[in-house]
């Protein structure tokens, strides 16, 4: 199925944001608890590193990456898994919504292409999840002493085309989502599982050889890595730029590798009925 130019495109995108932001807001609690749980999360993990400084230095976290704040690598690290989460749910489990309203079918039936719809379901988490890791991270400085130490438009670069991949990430964890018919449980092991591997809350390099192997062989560990060398200055695995060339080539491979699996599985699912038994 194809658009009728751009225009339809980012019509549709638009329709679909105001429809996500419209069903946001008429649940005005949740909005709030966006951004008081994850503070919730954080409070803890601030006094547990507390107890583990030296004369105010937090030796151990100093020693393998350089620095002992660990309140901001820790912001970080959440700030880059919000990301992965917010289009991994936003892409994935909007199959499962539409599952259970019972609306899959029709949706696919309308004159515009899957990847669009997905996409249009990802962009207002991805906007949300933006405002709030802004917020969370206002009010860890104001509670905590978050602080930046480094460079944003390095960070910014090291973002970019992340997002990006993430998308062809999330297009195919669609894919899969959708011939599993199981949303939260490939989600979470998914997007959960691999942010921890990659480092979300801890260095890399703690780990035990057979799962830093791993690790190192994820490009998203890379990610992590150069976004907190960026802002806190903090040692890199690789040089900056050599880790950024690597975020990029993940972008270049995810984005194809989604828009295959998801055409693919699609493409089946039209032909043997399956969306009728969803």
């Amino acid at each position: 199925m194809r658009l009728k130019g751009w225009r339809h495109t980012v019509a549709v995108l638009g329709a679909i944001f105001r429809k996500d932001l419209r069903v946001f807001l008429s649940y005005r609690v949740n909005a709030i608890m966006r951004v008081v749980e994850p503070v919730m999360w954080i409070t803890p993990a601030y006094f547990l590193a507390r107890s583990f400084r030296v004369d105010g230095v937090n030796v151990g976290l100093d020693a393998y990456v350089g620095t002992s704040d660990y309140v901001s690598f820790l912001i970080l690290g959440g700030a880059l898994s919000a990301f992965v989460s917010a289009v991994a749910w936003g892409m994935g489990f909007s199959l499962k919504v539409d599952m259970d309203a019972g609306v899959l079918e029709s949706n696919w039936l309308a004159p515009v292409p899957v990847w669009v719809q997905l996409v249009g379901r990802s962009l207002f988490s991805l906007a949300l999840t933006t405002a709030n890791v802004l917020l969370v991270s206002f009010w860890v400085w104001l509670l905590f002493g978050f602080r930046i130490a480094g460079s944003v438009a390095p960070a910014l670069l090291t973002l970019a085309p992340l997002l990006v991949a993430l998308y062809g990430f999330g297009l195919g964890l669609s894919g899969v989502v959708l011939i599993s018919n199981d949303a939260n449980n490939v989600i979470d092991i998914v997007s959960n599982n691999i942010t921890k591997l990659c480092g979300s809350d801890f260095p890399v390099q703690v780990l035990p050889r057979p799962l830093l192997a791993i690790a190192l062989g994820l490009p998203l560990t890379y990610a992590y890595d150069a976004f907190r060398g960026s802002l806190l200055g903090t040692r890199t695995l690789l040089p900056v730029p050599t880790e950024q060339v690597i975020i990029f080539g993940l972008m270049l491979v995810t984005v194809a590798g989604g828009m295959a699996v998801l055409s693919r599985i699609e493409k089946r699912c039209r032909d043997v009925g399956a969306l009728a038994r969803h």
